[in-house]
């Protein structure tokens, strides 16, 4: 599995530890940014080739991290085939679905909206934090329920 990781300077410390902890865990991880801490940078500039990335390879996730993780997911989501997710730390409740099954948010993203690129918010998170979203992201899959896919089909149109 390949997974793409871009940050803006706010989420650059965040970004490093995580390509350690996956690269540590043996996924293929592509870098896309920054390189280095740069205070004046501009998350578009990382996250719409990361959605680029992850809309043209089947397969392939990304995670990108700012400060609130909000922008970010708005620069991946201009991309057509490109659906990100964000997340800045646990809910304030436990949510259920209709039939009252208890729902995770991460995990829901996946499984009914096939999200590709989490989004996570360096300045609510800690790094402990983010490692669990990421695992927990990482190891859900997509449910292929038609009515899951019927809406995401209408996404990418």
């Amino acid at each position: 599995m390949k997974i793409y990781i871009a940050s803006d300077h706010t989420g650059y410390e965040l970004k490093e530890a995580l390509v350690s902890f996956l690269s540590e865990r043996g996924f293929a991880i592509e870098d896309m940014g920054a390189g280095q801490h740069e205070p004046e940078d501009d998350y578009p500039d990382y996250l719409m080739p990361l959605g680029a990335k992850v809309a043209g390879e089947r397969g392939s996730f990304g995670i990108g991290i700012g400060a609130s993780g909000q922008g970010e997911a708005m620069a991946v989501n201009r991309i057509k085939g490109a659906r990100a997710a964000v997340y800045y730390g646990p809910t304030a409740h436990d949510q259920t679905d209709a039939t009252g099954n208890k729902l995770d948010m991460l995990a829901s993203v996946r499984a009914h909206n096939n999200a590709n690129v989490l989004c996570l918010a360096a300045r609510f998170i800690s790094q402990a934090e983010a490692k669990r979203a990421v695992e927990t992201w990482l190891a859900t899959p997509f449910s292929g329920e038609e009515r899951h896919v019927r809406r995401i089909a209408k996404l990418d149109n």
